[in-house]
């Protein structure tokens, strides 16, 4: 139940929000290529999330950074929020953004992730899109509302 309530109330603000998805594709478009350097700062801000990767756990981050290998996954990773940013103010496919996600945080829970460790993703990556993109009162507070709406999702699964 807590999750239908958090699914309408997801909808409900993607309506409410539609004029916050140009600063959030105006900035992602500016960062969307440095897929490698984005995964890189996450790994260096928290190694333990670094960790939870098998192919790249207890390996050198700067030894593996620029291998093919890790290359590929950070473009998954960013290939995924990509999708989610292209979707974002359009209220008529709020339901695929809210499945992707949903879908996303199974398959993540089902490999031990935890909320904590999604949170403490979020922290440096929003800290990269800060340094690396324009960055104003608006832009932030549309990450801050449209990010919280999905972290809801996501979070009421990995409790």
């Amino acid at each position: 139940m807590k999750f239908l309530v958090i699914l309408t109330l997801c909808i409900a603000g993607a309506i409410a929000h539609c004029d916050k998805a140009p600063f959030i594709k105006a900035s992602w478009n500016q960062v969307k290529h440095n897929e490698v350097d984005i995964l890189y700062t996450v790994f260096k801000a928290y190694p333990e999330i670094q960790d939870r990767f098998p192919k790249f756990a207890g390996k050198d981050l700067e030894a593996i950074k620029e291998t093919a290998e890790f290359a590929v996954h950070s473009t998954r990773i960013v290939s995924f929020m990509s999708e989610i940013v292209s979707l974002v103010g359009n209220p008529a496919v709020q339901s695929s953004i809210d499945l992707l996600l949903v879908k996303m945080a199974n398959d993540h829970k089902a490999r031990g992730v935890t909320k904590e460790l999604f949170e403490k993703f979020n922290i440096a990556f929003m800290g990269y899109l800060k340094s690396h993109t324009t960055w104003d009162e608006k832009t932030e507070n549309a990450w801050k509302v449209v990010g919280d709406e999905h972290h809801a999702i996501v979070y009421s699964i990995l409790e």
